[in-house]
């Protein structure tokens, strides 16, 4: 009789082992690797001889291609997310901090879809069918016809969705507590969250229906299980917020059927998630324009332009090695910033801590932001407050040149609309608005940034020098 082997995966990164090792050679990470049957998942069976493949009908790329049809939840924010609501036979991956919204959310899209007339169902491995109606009479989506389940077993979901008319949406939640008997591992192992995610989606593909999953996160951000996981799906979105403010953002990080670079912005209220059509005055609510170190960045996310404050101090230090605090922003962007004032402007920083806060718990990600920052700082280290009706954008490179961004226009006109009548951008930037009373004040490298930010300090310092 032949003996059954066994091997041993990391239930963080899903590396494979032949023996059990206290540290995973794969992510670094200890006290990860359990031992599985290799018989059970995906690819598992008795050791049955492959048969023989059959063709396939050949194509070329040249041909009628159709829309892929969607399912609009009439929730703007959610359906710019997922590039025009829900593809109909799609499996989308929603992953989030605890508590951060992630069921409010779907609780209340699928409301909203169960009020244009479509048929959906809400499985829940996580709470009882009670505690799930509680959530919908708060939220007002009681009175709709959601169909709801408490079930982990991912046989018994199957049957149960597939009995009676096929539903346009099927909520799980959570992909982690899944399991299934064709899987000889505990819930939540690599194993069975790999089983039923590719069960679930052999499901939507077959019969048409969209399948929401939620995924719990880990400790760094990512969505726990195995990458794989996220290959599998069509979108991946991230549900992201502070639990010290009130905003929650739903970012794209892949989308098979839409843009990948898109976000929608909610506010958390009492009654649920409330929609902010305009991030923008958000994030300037309160905003001190007399304040040192403040500049507001006229950013991009996908096709969404957003200001947002950028706040930094600096000041004196008593420690041999300075500090260098950064919330929002990438920390070894902001000492490329430092280096480039230091080596062409002549801004001794060395002495001095450096604070650097993004207004709103937003995060910033593109390098378009560089020129706002470097404004922040010349303007806290000067002690000079910048113009309250200017905004700032452009990329700053090693030989301290100024770079142009994309999307210009668009920066440009969302900063009008809130009333910034004057914005700093690169001097080479194109598709500059043709019909504008805007004031842009084209900067070349950093130095002339420097100096226009110093000045305009002196002038402040002595007034009468203007006389």
């Amino acid at each position: 009789m032949v003996k059954p082997k066994t091997q041993f995966v990391c239930q963080n990164c899903g590396t494979v082992h032949n023996r059990w090792a206290g540290k995973c050679d794969g992510c670094g990470e200890w006290n990860t690797i359990v031992e599985e049957d290799p018989m059970g998942g995906i690819g598992g069976g008795p050791g049955k001889v492959p048969k023989k493949g059959r063709a396939v009908a050949l194509t070329t790329l040249s041909g009628e291609t159709e829309e892929a049809p969607r399912i609009h939840t009439g929730i703007s924010e959610l359906d710019r997310a997922t590039g025009g609501g829900f593809v109909r036979g799609s499996a989308v991956l929603i992953g989030g901090d605890p508590g951060i919204g992630k069921s409010t959310l779907l609780m209340q899209a699928a409301a909203a879809l169960s009020r244009r007339g479509h048929r959906i169902i809400y499985v829940s491995g996580e709470e009882a069918v009670a505690q799930v109606r509680l959530r919908a009479q708060r939220l007002g989506a009681a009175d709709t016809d959601v169909l709801l389940a408490a079930e982990t077993n991912v046989e018994d979901i199957l049957a149960t969705i597939g009995e009676g008319k096929r539903p346009d949406l099927v909520i799980i939640d959570s992909i982690q507590t899944l399991w299934s008997d064709t899987a000889d591992s505990a819930p939540g192992t690599v194993t069975q969250v790999r089983t039923g995610v590719q069960a679930m989606i052999r499901y939507a593909k077959q019969t048409g229906a969209a399948m929401v999953l939620v995924g719990h996160v880990t400790k760094e951000g990512q969505i726990a299980g195995p990458r794989v996981v996220e290959h599998m799906v069509d979108a991946v979105l991230y549900f992201e917020g502070d639990r010290g403010h009130h905003y929650r953002i739903l970012r794209t990080v892949k989308n098979r059927f839409g843009p990948t670079d898109e976000i929608g912005v909610f506010e958390m209220s009492d009654i649920g998630l409330r929609e902010v059509t305009n991030p923008s005055e958000l994030f300037l609510g309160e905003r001190n324009a007399k304040s040192p170190g403040a500049a507001v960045f006229a950013g991009m996310e996908g096709t969404r332009p957003v200001l947002v404050e950028v706040q930094a101090l600096v000041a004196p230090t008593s420690l041999g090695t300075p500090r260098r605090a950064v919330v929002g922003w990438d920390s070894s962007r902001l000492a490329m910033i430092l280096a480039v004032l230091e080596a062409h402007c002549g801004v001794r920083l060395g002495q001095h801590d450096v604070y650097l806060n993004v207004a709103g718990g937003y995060r910033i990600s593109e390098p378009a932001a560089d020129l706002a920052i470097a404004s922040a700082l010349v303007s806290s280290l000067a002690g000079s407050a910048l113009p309250a009706d200017c905004a700032y954008f452009g990329e700053i490179s090693l030989s301290g040149a100024v770079r142009p961004v994309s999307k210009t226009a668009q920066r440009l006109k969302e900063a009008e609309k809130l009333g910034f009548s004057s914005a700093m951008l690169p001097a080479s930037s194109a598709e500059l608005p043709k019909s504008s009373n805007g004031r842009w004040i084209e900067i070349e490298d950093l130095p002339d940034l420097v100096s226009r930010i110093a000045g305009s300090a002196a002038r402040f310092a002595n007034p009468q020098e203007d006389d």
